[in-house]
């Protein structure tokens, strides 16, 4: 079973239906290979269908992060992005210069996240982080510089 066939799943489960609609935004999260904008679903949802209107794609974007079927990140300048969950935690590293984004797994966040919650009895429910910098690339033309 693929990840949108999960969502569908759930999203049965929890008593939603799985409309052509959410088919459609869901294929082209998928067919966008990770984080998409909201232009970007809609830019290929309306190719297959034009008449769905770009407010329907935001709604069920929004709808699908309230369900914790897709999280958002805001990746700088404004840039939301969206992204499928997937069992796999991962955060992100935004480069200011080049704007490259790496993805790096929960692990090395953990800690941090653990030592706030216990320092600070603060309940973090971040499931997405964005660190920006330089990447190594860029940190090394600066050096050349």
């Amino acid at each position: 079973m693929n990840r949108t066939d999960e969502v569908g799943h759930s999203l049965r489960k929890r008593g939603f239906r799985v409309t052509p609609q959410r088919e459609l935004i869901l294929a082209a999260m998928r067919a966008g290979d990770g984080h998409c904008t909201a232009e970007e679903v809609y830019a290929h949802v309306a190719v297959l269908a034009p008449s769905l209107s770009r407010a329907t794609v935001y709604r069920t974007l929004e709808f699908l992060v309230r369900e914790h079927l897709v999280t958002s990140a805001d990746l700088g300048e404004g840039r939301r992005v969206f992204e499928l969950v997937t069992a796999e935690v991962h955060h992100h590293l935004v480069c200011t210069r080049c704007k490259s984004v790496q993805q790096i797994g929960h692990a090395l966040i953990a800690e941090m996240f653990a030592t706030v919650e216990r320092e600070h009895g603060f309940a973090i429910s971040t499931d997405h982080l964005a660190l920006f910098g330089l990447c190594g690339r860029c940190r090394s033309a600066e050096s050349l510089s």
